[in-house]
């Protein structure tokens, strides 16, 4: 690779944005349709940590937590525009990986590349781990062990076929995981207002809302305590920029994903916690000991409801490791193709898929898996938390690398800025701003958001450290 970033060229579709044939011609095959990308669009913003983690949230704001889900939201609306305003331009299998490396430098998009690939081979083990605890409680005789071993064979096997494979598995599981949350919504919404035939429950209202303790029962500060307990929930969104590459029409794809992005985020979390905080107290103990949807089911008489929220989290869970392996895959085929990782992780299949990056990735997820078993408070926890805080460098990359992007695009291809972030550049700064607050209060908090920053920054400096030498060689070699 030369020592100047190359020209990025329209239509390329590749992570070298100035070699790149056009779409399919990196060896990919353009075997995603549009429903499937739709559906990769809307449930990746669901991940299982909603249906988990909100009533921890709960706990810790009450029902200011809404408050909390809509910064986040907000956060999230912003980066997924700034990083559709780029993937629209120019769809890539290394999106924001290949984006920062052409406008920032070498050495960032192999920092962020590898940062995010071993942030989703890490979750692989996490949500392996998941729904093997679900599936043992169903099927108590296979050990729990082996039944994380069959998800992650079930799902690697899934991705090596073909990608027309991983998004219809996706389409499905992201379906599923849809129309639960608006079913949820929808009978809640209405037990709510009293219209459900059994739901005139005096206890059920906007009441709630305020009744017990006030609309902020632990302080104001307790919104930021909820921001940090919700942020990694919403990770996973930007799958569907690095997924356009392999579609049939990428640039609609990213246009629709990005400009649906808000009521997604409104209807599905905000909706959903909602509902909770209206049906339900925020300090009653069925939302601490049963999940807070499981909870608000019972409260409304929804027989067997902590089944069917089992299934539907073994779904986002499944979901999850499906769109888990996918992303890791072709964030190192992205890399492959630049020279930041070995050759053969660009190479594919006959079938336009890039098996040796599946592997790879598989194996550490697959090893993540047995530390998990082996050492959990040691070698997993250390894993764990330093890729806590990858999900936040990502979208503080994504910030800065679309400051200069937009420049490069209006310059080399202006017909191609069809998604524009809004209030460039002020919407923009604000959005670093926003982020850092974060990291910083992450640190201030200390207990395991200390950690989990100080773990991730040494990871990340690692990394970035690496880049650097390697930029260095690079561009020495260049010159000679």
């Amino acid at each position: 690779m030369s020592a100047t970033p190359p020209t990025m060229t329209k239509g390329s579709t590749t992570g070298d944005p100035g070699n790149a044939p056009a779409a399919g011609g990196d060896g990919l095959k353009a075997g995603l349709k549009n429903r499937h990308l739709s559906m990769i669009a809307i449930g990746g913003v669901i991940g299982a940590g909603l249906f988990v983690g909100s009533a921890s949230g709960i706990a810790a704001a009450g029902p200011g937590i809404l408050i909390s889900y809509a910064l986040v939201g907000a956060l999230v609306v912003f980066v997924m525009r700034m990083l559709g305003e780029m993937a629209a331009a120019n769809p890539t299998s290394g999106s924001f990986s290949a984006y920062a490396d052409r406008a920032l430098g070498r050495w960032a998009g192999f920092s962020i590349g590898w940062l995010y690939w071993f942030f989703w081979v890490v979750v692989l083990a996490v949500e392996a781990t998941a729904g093997a605890k679900i599936l043992n409680g169903w099927v108590p005789g296979v050990p729990q062990w082996a039944w994380a071993l069959i998800v992650m064979v079930v799902l690697t096997a899934t991705n090596l076929a073909s990608v027309s494979s991983y998004g219809e598995f996706e389409f499905w599981f992201a379906g599923i995981k849809v129309v639960a949350i608006a079913a949820f919504v929808g009978i809640g919404l209405l037990a709510v207002f009293g219209v459900l035939p059994g739901s005139e429950n005096p206890g059920h209202g906007f009441d709630l809302l305020t009744s017990h303790g006030g609309f902020l029962p632990n302080g104001p500060g307790a919104i930021l305590t909820g921001v940090l307990m919700v942020v990694f929930s919403f990770m996973g969104s930007e799958i569907v920029t690095l997924a356009a590459g392999e579609s049939e029409d990428p640039q609609r794809a990213v246009r629709q994903a990005t400009n649906s992005v808000i009521w997604r985020i409104a209807v599905f979390y905000l909706g959903s916690i909602f509902v909770v905080v209206s049906l339900l107290p925020w300090n009653s103990k069925e939302i601490a000991e049963k999940g807070s949807y499981v909870a608000a089911l019972d409260s409304i008489g929804i027989p067997h409801a902590g089944q069917f929220m089992n299934v539907i989290v073994l779904t986002a869970v499944l979901s999850c490791l499906n769109s888990g392996l996918y992303t890791a895959s072709r964030m190192a085929f992205s890399l492959g193709q630049r020279g930041d990782a070995p050759k053969s992780f660009a190479t594919v299949s006959k079938r336009g898929v890039p098996q040796v990056a599946i592997l790879g990735s598989v194996v550490f997820g697959f090893l993540s898996v047995i530390f998990n078993y082996v050492w959990p408070d040691t070698v997993f926890k250390f894993l764990l938390n330093a890729s806590g805080a990858v999900a936040l460098f990502v979208w503080l990359v994504i910030c800065f690398t679309q400051l200069k992007m937009r420049g490069i695009i209006l310059r080399e291809m202006p017909e191609k800025l069809t998604v524009k972030m809004w209030l460039f550049p002020y919407l923009t700064w604000a959005t670093i701003g926003m982020i850092t607050f974060v990291l910083g209060y992450m640190l201030y908090t200390g207990g395991d958001n200390r950690e989990t920053v100080l773990a991730s920054v040494l990871v990340g400096v690692i990394v970035v450290a690496l880049g650097l030498v390697l930029d260095r060689r690079h561009r020495a070699n260049a010159g000679r």
